[in-house]
């Protein structure tokens, strides 16, 4: 059995484009949008940022079942780049469409505090919008950067729920 934590996750959405957007980072950099991503590229990216936030429901996945939603048309991931070492990502799900869930958001620790968390989030929103939901949904949790949810509610987020829980790590790579 892995090590357990203990989190309070708040659940938010965003009824509407807030129209906000992110300056671009400096220097050289790309966003773009990683169509059927391999597995083990996906893994690295969701381990490196989530390692120190204890993202483990992705780890748990057998490498079948995270393709099935990874490479899957309704989801979209987008990969930055900052002279062209991986920066961050994030995914969008509109497989409830008219919902869209943003699922993940994250910034590779090296490229933490430069701005790429916010420009993300602003790129995410557009890229959910464009798809004409109703509702971006997203979660946050107590375990995650402490500037998410400050982060979320500028950008418009509101929250609707909150939940304490508990995470287990798995024991060794994942499955």
């Amino acid at each position: 059995m892995g090590k357990i934590h203990k989190t309070t996750v708040t659940h938010l959405e965003l009824l509407s484009d807030p129209g906000t957007r992110a300056p671009l980072p400096r220097g050289k950099f790309a966003l773009i949008r990683a169509e059927r991503p391999p597995v083990h590229f996906y893994r690295y990216l969701y381990d490196v940022i989530g390692r120190s936030h204890v993202w483990v429901n992705r780890k748990k996945l057998s490498d079948d079942a995270l393709a099935e939603i990874i490479q899957n048309p309704q989801v979209e991931i987008y990969v930055l780049s900052k002279a062209g070492v991986p920066a961050g990502f994030f995914e969008l799900d509109f497989r409830k469409m008219p919902q869209a869930e943003l699922s993940f958001l994250g910034v590779m620790p090296e490229f933490q505090g430069q701005g790429f968390g916010r420009f993300l989030l602003c790129e995410a929103i557009e890229a959910a919008w464009s798809r004409g939901p109703y509702r971006l949904i997203v979660q946050t949790c107590t375990l995650d950067h402490p500037r998410a949810l400050p982060l979320y509610q500028r950008h418009g987020f509101r929250p609707y729920a909150r939940v304490e829980t508990e995470l287990e790590e798995p024991d060794g790579p994942p499955l």
